[in-house]
């Protein structure tokens, strides 16, 4: 099978002759199975299986292509255009490779760090970028709370707007901690709402201070509360308890169980 083979099959299941639900499909339709298509192949990579990364990577693919046929079929752009608009600008961010040799010598670049900068620095001259008003500007507002508050958080501290010590930034989520207790003992919602987003926030600062991605530290960590919940249902329905039923003492030994257990054995 080859590219082209790909390309008229998307485009026959949305012709006339084609599948119903294909051809019923429009961008805003299909961005809920861009999303959910692209969180399966993040488990994928994360369970490390490689029959399911390509099997996923396909899936992902799909919809890159559903979008592109749509757009043909408007009259707006086709898959070529797509294709041609990532090879001029994987080739315009990186002179360092694909430059004249002159070019090459002038942009040494020997770390991933310089790689970035030079990325950055090169997308700043490009239209989509030279159009934007705000240094904050280019941040979709429908990406996840935590991703969105890191990627505001970075392009603040790229024009100088940035705490200088990890100390001072996990000092701040001391002071919003206490500023949520606070308004705990009020019990005014709009408040309580108000503190645990800077608090949120706070830690987000935190976590890119000492280069933790948040998104997937929580992810990890409620993976680990799953994990480990599933063991104290277990241990209950060993004894023949209800969890409900249990006391808040009894259930926290079940979960000291469930902990020394997976500490004594790591998942592979």
């Amino acid at each position: 099978m080859t590219w082209s083979n790909l390309v008229q099959v998307v485009s026959q299941l949305r012709s006339p002759e084609g599948c119903p639900w294909d051809r019923k499909q429009t961008h805003g339709s299909l961005k809920r199975y861009l999303l959910e298509e692209t969180y399966e192949l993040f488990e994928a990579i994360d369970l490390n299986h490689a029959n399911s990364i390509k099997d996923e990577l396909g899936d992902v693919l799909l919809q890159v292509l559903l979008h592109a046929e749509i757009a043909r079929e408007h009259g707006t752009f086709s898959i070529d255009d797509v294709i041609t608009n990532l090879v001029e600008k994987l080739v315009r961010r990186h002179p360092h490779v694909f430059g004249e040799p002159s070019c090459k010598n002038a942009t040494k670049i020997d770390t991933p760090e310089q790689v970035v900068t030079t990325w950055d620095a090169i997308k700043k001259t490009e239209q989509s970028s030279a159009q934007r008003i705000s240094a904050l500007d280019g941040v979709p507002h429908v990406f996840p709370a935590l991703m969105r508050a890191e990627k505001i958080q970075k392009k603040a501290a790229k024009v100088g707007f940035d705490w200088e010590e990890t100390t001072e930034v996990a000092e701040k989520v001391h002071e919003e901690l206490a500023e949520l207790q606070q308004a705990m003992e009020t019990g005014i919602q709009d408040e309580l709402e108000d503190e645990l987003g800077d608090l949120l926030f706070a830690t987000v600062n935190l976590s890119r201070f000492i280069n933790v991605d948040p998104e997937f530290a929580l992810q990890k960590a409620t993976a680990k509360f799953t994990e480990r919940f599933s063991l104290v249902e277990a241990y209950a329905k060993e004894e023949g308890a209800c969890l409900k039923d249990l006391s808040l003492n009894q259930l926290n030994l079940l979960w000291d169980r469930a902990k020394d257990h997976l500490r004594k054995n790591p998942q592979v």
